[in-house]
């Protein structure tokens, strides 16, 4: 079963997600920011990364460096809901910096399964 490490520091974006994904047939492992995302990933078999942009303690960009650093091939999908207020440069900076792809929030389930497949397909 693949494993999806969901990083986001808003509660109740990580419950749905985690819920939209376990209902997809993943496993799911959920962290709250960036340091407790990295240290989750370094005990699990993490197959993709799904990390907010913004965020307390270790905000999504430094952490998609890491997890670059920890592994040149995890595959990540960058979120932020910052693109809302028409500022593009989050999601740009993070495939910029490594992520395999970038989602912007509110996303429909659909576009956020696509990605996944086709990250995972790559």
């Amino acid at each position: 079963m693949v494993c999806i490490l969901v990083i986001d520091d808003d509660e109740l974006v990580r419950t749905t997600l985690s819920r939209t994904l376990t209902a997809a047939g993943y496993e799911v492992i959920e962290a709250c920011n960036g340091d407790v995302g990295l240290r989750k990933f370094q005990g699990g078999n993490v197959d993709l990364v799904i990390t907010d942009i913004l965020m307390p303690e270790k905000e999504g960009l430094q952490t998609i460096q890491e997890l670059r650093e920890a592994d040149g091939n995890m595959r990540i999908i960058a979120i932020s809901g910052g693109d809302r207020l028409g500022n593009k440069s989050y999601l740009g900076m993070a495939v910029a910096l490594g992520a395999d792809d970038a989602l912007a929030k509110p996303y429909r389930r659909q576009e956020l399964l696509a990605k996944i497949d086709a990250v995972l397909n790559a």
